[in-house]
């Protein structure tokens, strides 16, 4: 009797002591499966797998019910017995098509990027220009012949090419500091959309591991390690386009896999003068993963791309028919880029299931561009052409270590990552010279050479205790900053330094696991050209960006998503370089504030519906109330639309873009005109074949994709005019595609 008695108080002491649930998780194939969420319905916390598909659920214990689940695969429920939490498991997931009922809102940072990951999956990229695009609330232009970085606008902010937004890919950064045609240039066209296996994103200034330009917010694409099968795809349609891609799988082993993709892309554009555009793109990519599942990653890759362009046109020249809206004033405005990357990203886990990731690239860079603004303003007789150029050598080095689950208390966790890093860019030969028919020179206005140095340091935390997670961060970066004028008699080398101290701390709070509230702040920042900081002797160069972020994401139902967010931002006061002109000039501080909505609903498992819109108010802080619009500040902004995928074969989608009028000048004398396009795509897949169309601006809209408020002057006009110059957006566009895959 007394036995019976012990044993059971025994037994009614181990159902209810709180321990660790652990083990690993893997797919079919035995591959290790990252961030896969297991959320403890009965107490509210959670946790994540990490690289190495480990977790550990504190705090579990006998009869809890959890939900695992992961976009892609079959969500698994358990419900804890002490067989389960007597030893580490490994519990496996089933593949399954993208459904938003598979994602689940816990208490992480940056929820919002899981969820529109479920857009990517049904709605794959299938051009560069769709990249950015994926982000709900960024809009692109292209204005030189498509063969230029595209214009970005996100958060009331024209970035220009990338001023305000930090974008990379694996690793290697895309914005380059001191270019020749402005800074935080970004060009993407040497990714290769069929490459890209997610975008992830954040808005606002709120990440430690984000430095220089993560303002407005950033974008990192990852890449492909492996492919599901070799394909070729061929691409033609209007406008004397093709574009032939190959995707070829050379190694698929469990430790080896390899693969070659190639791009060659041809087109001459609507416009009246041909652009003769033709882009090609190479990449190789090798992954060992070795029994203890470290794994090393080396990428190769080589772009380059040659076009003419037509540039940015006036309206009065149109108005009058002097040219058509494909027309051109100088059609001889064009230019070519070139880059080569070379990356190495390793993976080691350690002991405690802490990791040490490091990233190490090397870049090759050339640009040459040539672009006549204002026509015969400054020169009436040989034009108002000029010619950007620069060669780029580019290196850097990050190292993160990364530890996660260290108990704190019963209901408390820390994780931590810890980063150290630099990036050096050594530019020869930036220049700024006026040209005639893009062959003549007639003069130089800035010739030097730029060296850039950029170390950093960060510590990301994360506290989570029950419902909340507390994410306190801190950024510290170093600058150098070294022109070398040439175009001085006297040797002219000139060199400056600065720090920017970046805090950070951001509160999430999970309600269940279908309702998140977060209250993010931070500082961040953007760097301004080098010969900005040596000609205003380091003063004003590192402008702070000060943010705060109010919102929430909802689950009404499993396969309807809803988010909200309050926001607002305020930049300092700053010196830029204009690159189009050879100048530097003052930019006063501003203030931006708006509000983000977005919509996501899985009708059914073949219909997907999407939406967001984006209300900014975006102001100068230091200029009288009429005189204080920010020009060209995107005002309202919505993208959405209905995608189909695996119905009887056929997938495609119907979507949109909704831009507004907005200020093209600072007392909105002159406005933008807004535009609203709609796209359509549709496939049907039989075996091994796929068969698409693709139409662009299906309704064939006259819509401007970019606009400046621009003086100029035309060859027969006595006076300049200051009007919309306008690059006119792409018509209807019809395009077919057929894809092999073996």
């Amino acid at each position: 009797m007394k036995h019976s008695v012990l044993l059971l108080l025994l037994l009614c002491a181990y159902l209810g002591f709180a321990q660790n649930f652990s083990g690993s998780i893997i797919d079919i194939k035995n591959n290790a499966l990252e961030n896969v969420n297991i959320y403890n319905l009965s107490k509210g916390n959670h946790t994540h797998t990490n690289h190495n598909g480990t977790f550990i659920l504190p705090n579990a214990r006998v009869n809890d019910s959890l939900v695992i689940s992961r976009l892609g695969f079959q969500t698994l429920t358990l419900v804890l017995t002490p067989k389960l939490l007597a030893q580490p498991q490994v519990l496996n997931l089933e593949e399954a098509s993208t459904s938003l009922d598979q994602v689940v809102l816990t208490a992480e940072v940056n929820s919002l990027s899981s969820i529109v990951a479920v857009d990517l999956q049904l709605n794959p990229v299938k051009s560069s220009q769709e990249i950015l695009r994926k982000v709900p609330g960024l809009f692109i232009g292209q204005h030189a012949g498509g063969g230029k970085a595209e214009q970005i606008f996100l958060r009331g902010f024209d970035v220009d090419h990338g001023t305000d937004v930090a974008i990379s890919v694996d690793g290697i950064p895309v914005n380059m500091v001191s270019h020749a045609h402005g800074q935080g240039y970004a060009d993407l066209h040497f990714v290769i959309p069929e490459t890209i296996k997610n975008i992830d994103f954040g808005k606002g200034t709120y990440y430690a591991d984000k430095g220089n330009f993560n303002t407005a917010g950033y974008v990192d694409l990852r890449l492909k390690d492996q492919l599901d099968a070799s394909s070729i795809s061929l691409e033609a349609g209007q406008f004397n386009t093709s574009r032939l891609t190959g995707m070829f799988n050379l190694i698929d082993e469990k430790a080896h896999t390899a693969y070659l993709a190639s791009e060659i892309y041809l087109t001459d554009g609507p416009f009246d003068a041909p652009q003769d555009f033709n882009r090609l793109n190479i990449m190789g990519r090798y992954t060992y993963t070795n029994p203890n599942k470290d794994k090393l990653t080396l990428s190769a890759s080589h772009f380059q791309s040659k076009w003419d362009a037509s540039g940015q046109i006036p309206q009065r020249a149109v108005d009058q028919g002097l040219i058509g809206r494909f027309g051109a004033i100088d059609a001889t405005e064009g230019g070519q880029t070139s880059r080569s990357n070379l990356s190495l990203n390793h993976l080691k886990h350690l002991e405690h299931d802490a990791i040490l990731k490091t990233n190490a690239f090397v870049s090759k860079y050339d640009f040459e561009l040539f672009s006549n603004f204002t026509f015969f303003l400054e020169d009436p007789v040989n034009g108002d052409q000029i010619k950007q150029q620069e060669d780029r050598f580019i290196a850097g080095l990050q190292s993160v270590y990364e530890r996660r689950h260290l108990r704190l208390a019963d209901e408390s966790t820390l994780d931590y990552q810890a980063g150290v890093g630099f990036r050096y860019d050594n530019v020869n030969g930036v220049e700024l010279s006026r040209t005639l028919n893009r062959q003549t020179t007639l003069e130089r206005l800035a010739l030097g050479d730029v060296d850039e140095l950029n170390m950093f340091a960060f510590l990301n935390t994360e506290f989570k205790t029950g419902k909340f997670t507390f994410n306190p961060a801190l950024r510290l970066d170093y600058f150098k900053f070294n022109y070398y004028n040439k175009l001085t008699e006297i040797y002219d080398n000139k060199s400056e330094s600065k720090v920017a101290f970046s805090p950070k701390f951001n509160t999430i709070f999970s309600v269940n696991r279908n309702w998140q509230l977060f209250l993010k702040t931070g500082i961040g920042f953007h760097s301004n050209d080098a010969r900005v900081v040596v000609a205003n002797s380091g003063e004003d160069i590192l402008p702070a960006a000060y943010s705060a972020d109010l919102g929430t994401i909802v689950k009404p139902v499993d396969k309807l998503a809803l988010n909200a967010t309050l926001w607002t931002l305020i930049l300092e006061q700053e010196f830029v370089y204009v690159g189009d002109a050879g100048i530097v000039e003052p930019s006063g501080k501003t203030r931006r504030m708006g509000v983000e909505v977005g919509a996501r609903y899985q009708i059914l498992d073949w219909l997907y519906l999407y939406g967001d819109a984006n209300y900014t108010y975006a102001r100068s802080t230091e200029e009288p109330d009429g005189a204080d619009y920010i020009p060209l500040a995107p005002k309202f902004t919505s993208a959405g639309g209905l995608s189909v995928e695996n119905l009887k074969g056929f997938s495609g989608s119907l979507g949109y873009r909704w831009l507004g009028d907005r200020a093209a000048n600072e007392d909105h004398s002159i406005t933008a005109e807004g535009y609203f396009v709609t796209d359509f795509n549709v496939n049907y897949t039989i075996k091994n074949w796929t068969l698409g169309v693709i139409v662009e601006n299906l309704f064939d809209t006259n819509w401007n994709e970019t606009q400046f408020a621009t003086e100029s002057r035309l060859f027969n006009e006595s006076t300049p005019v200051e009007e919309i110059h306008f690059t006119p957006g792409t018509p209807f566009y019809l395009r077919g595609k057929v894809t092999y895959r073996f």
